[in-house]
């Protein structure tokens, strides 16, 4: 038996509603796996890197994926990156869109995000509003840089891409039809959807990933997605397998998860 939590988005009071269920489930020593997307658009983001943080060096049976938006709150920390290629419309990542201002918010990164986008261009951090005054964001980074733990970035950055059972694979959006898992791209790992969300492809084993944001857990048959909008102000359903027979856990107890 196996549970497994969708993308979090600084969502910490549902993080722990969610955790509370499985405790409920399975016991405090229930195996978990939580799919990445612990940032971003919620306020809590380092109240959730901390839990997970706090959880895994309590020895808890835990294995933390790495999302695409926990990518993009190191690489901006880190070195200033706003933008990945995968991003269409070219936003940057503090982008309320995104959710990047919420993430800095949470660890005291506090102010209006301003931005330039000349026609067909990137969009451009020109500065923060602060209620101290306008802050470059040169300065932003830096603020960052004192704010944010090392160790939280380090989580982030040593996050595995995939975990893998004798029936299951956990991986944050998908993989690419066709190609062993372990010659996947990590790009794919962290961002896909066309090329996989439309084929119904096979991989051997049942596909849990998060990465899109849908109402419900879902099974496709030969894929569950679990991301059930937490970062959209809807629900973090937690979900258990036996094999590949799952359920959403709720409140009321387990609701089979069973293909459309």
């Amino acid at each position: 038996m196996i549970y497994a939590i969708g993308d979090i988005h600084g969502q910490k009071a549902m993080l722990d509603h969610a955790l509370s269920l499985i405790e409920n489930d399975g016991g405090p020593d229930a195996e978990i796996v939580f799919v990445g997307d612990y940032t971003d658009r919620g306020a809590d983001s380092r109240a959730v890197i901390d839990a997970l943080i706090e959880g895994l060096a309590a020895g808890r049976n835990w294995t933390c994926l790495k999302g695409n938006h926990d990518r993009m709150f190191s690489d901006f920390v880190t070195s200033g990156a706003e933008h990945d290629p995968m991003i269409a419309p070219g936003l940057s990542w503090v982008n309320p869109r995104l959710g990047g201002a919420a993430t800095l918010a949470s660890y005291g990164v506090i102010g209006t995000p301003n931005f330039k986008q000349p026609n067909g261009e990137l969009e451009i951090l020109t500065h923060y509003t602060t209620d101290t005054g306008d802050l470059s964001k040169d300065e932003i980074v830096a603020w960052a840089q004192q704010q944010v733990p090392q160790s939280h970035l380090d989580f982030v950055n040593t996050r595995a891409l995939y975990h893998e059972t004798d029936s299951l694979i956990f991986v944050h959006a998908g993989l690419r039809p066709n190609i062993p898992l372990a010659a996947q791209d990590p790009e794919d790992m962290m961002w896909i959807r066309e090329g996989f969300l439309e084929t119904g492809h096979d991989f051997g084993k049942l596909l849990v990933h998060g990465h899109t944001a849908i109402d419900y857990p879902t099974h496709y048959g030969t894929r569950v997605n679990i991301d059930a909008g937490a970062g959209r102000g809807r629900v973090l359903v937690p979900v258990v397998f036996e094999d590949r027979k799952c359920w959403a856990l709720t409140d009321e107890g387990r609701v089979p998860v069973v293909p459309a």
